[in-house]
């Protein structure tokens, strides 16, 4: 992983295309991820996710934004605690980075290819974003033992949607303990659909019926509904 102050420093920002123009304001937006205030930090993620992840779709901006907020996964600001929720920023960072991946997983561009054949082969935005992956779990791994619940949950369900990545075929049978704890523990049907889709898809024959009904399937992981970056904060 290059260093998050690399990323910001060395990228060309404004000629990427966010959902709403180019990506020239995103050095601004990123840099307030790192404010002490946590209200502050929630809501430029939020902001964030509009800019570089809007309706769910990943644009040229969208993987430098998410190697900064890999980046600084260790920076002492992400222990932030968020108020009301006693849980560090640190788990909503990597909640969000789980979102993201998640739109960018195969089952969603299984799902687009039925409907727009050659997605991926067209898309050099997405493929270009997918081929991050293996970068990105050399971030994410270190969390998947977190002392707090909530960040070790968030970092599994990353770490799940990453290891799709056939270069990361070796990690699939401990994340697999992992997906099986998610499942035992979790309330978040969302992760534990990510967690029972995983298991499936790697031969680990998943406990139960699959979480999720077919009308809320399309609910991203690490939400709960309301939205994970919604007040109270």
């Amino acid at each position: 992983m290059p260093r998050y102050q690399v990323v910001l420093a060395e990228t060309d920002w404004g000629s990427l295309q966010t959902a709403f123009g180019s990506g020239e304001d995103l050095p601004k937006v990123l840099t307030r991820l790192l404010e002490p205030d946590p209200k502050v930090q929630v809501t430029t993620l939020r902001e964030l996710g509009e800019l570089v992840g809007h309706q769910n779709t990943i644009y040229e901006a969208t993987a430098p934004a998410v190697m900064y907020v890999a980046g600084i996964l260790t920076h002492p600001a992400t222990m932030t605690r968020r108020p009301y929720r006693d849980s560090p920023i640190r788990a909503t960072l990597l909640g969000w980075l789980a979102s993201t991946l998640h739109d960018a997983s195969d089952e969603i561009v299984a799902r687009s290819e039925e409907y727009f054949p050659g997605f991926l082969t067209r898309s050099t935005t997405m493929a270009a974003f997918r081929d991050l992956r293996p970068m990105l779990y050399r971030a994410v791994a270190p969390f998947l033992h977190d002392s707090h619940k909530d960040v070790r949950e968030a970092a599994v369900i990353a770490a799940l949607l990453l290891a799709e990545h056939p270069a990361l075929a070796g990690h699939r049978a401990h994340l697999a303990v992992h997906a099986r704890r998610i499942l035992g523990t979790s309330s978040n049907d969302p992760d534990r659909r990510v967690a029972w889709r995983a298991l499936e898809a790697w031969g680990h024959n998943p406990p139960g019926p699959e979480p999720l009904s077919e009308e809320t399937e399309d609910q991203g992981p690490h939400s709960d509904g309301r939205g994970d970056l919604e007040p109270p904060f």
